[in-house]
């Protein structure tokens, strides 16, 4: 469907039947949907007093996709919408609503790109790329936890051997496994350390 400047009017009659006047054709809740999905900007009007009534009609797109159970809305989302009818803070609940789904729309560009690179690309390579990134930052949290940094050995603890050179192709998974293995058991001589007392 073409877009067009102005939002089409969409005018609901008593017996609930759709009417998109731009194309002269009664149309479906799905069809509406399809229109948004598609950029197709719509508002809707009650044929009989003239009143706005899109945001109802929106509402009622969104309840009939929840039923269809594509599940958007978590629970815990919607009884925390439902305590903020008539709470003080009702007012600032849509602006941020729409800050925040603003703020998604512009990321999902970076998130789908990232998604397509990660299946046409070499096998696992972005999913290897994230743990790599993800070992880097729990390797330097680990560091901080580390007393007498520089100064030696930790008692119970070896000085970490440099790190060799990053592996590549399949073995890298292996590699950074293994390293998260080694740094878990140094992690769990440090908790258990105190247990047997100082020297």
């Amino acid at each position: 469907m073409a877009k067009t400047q102005e939002p089409v009017t969409i005018k609901k009659y008593a017996n609930r039947r759709l009417y998109n006047t731009g194309t002269s054709t009664y149309v479906t809740l799905e069809d509406l949907a399809n229109m948004v999905k598609e950029g197709e900007d719509f508002v809707v009007y009650d044929a009989k007093n003239g009143d706005d009534i899109t945001h109802s009609v929106l509402t009622q797109i969104i309840f009939e996709q929840e039923n269809k159970g594509q599940n958007l809305l978590p629970i815990a989302f919607l009884r925390q919408i439902i305590r903020f009818y008539g709470d003080s803070m009702q007012m600032m609940v849509p602006r941020y609503l729409e800050m925040s789904i603003e703020s998604f729309t512009k990321e999902q560009g970076k998130m789908r790109d990232h998604v397509a690179k990660t299946i046409t690309g070499t096998p696992f390579s972005g999913f290897e790329e994230q743990v790599r990134r993800n070992m880097e930052v729990f390797g330097s949290a680990f560091n901080i936890f580390l007393p007498f940094k520089g100064e030696g050995e930790v008692a119970g603890t070896e000085t970490p051997a440099p790190a060799a050179p990053a592996p590549t192709g399949a073995d890298e998974l292996d590699a950074l496994k293994r390293q998260m293995a080694d740094m878990q058991q140094k992690l769990e001589k440090l908790v258990t350390k105190p247990e047997g007392g100082s020297q």
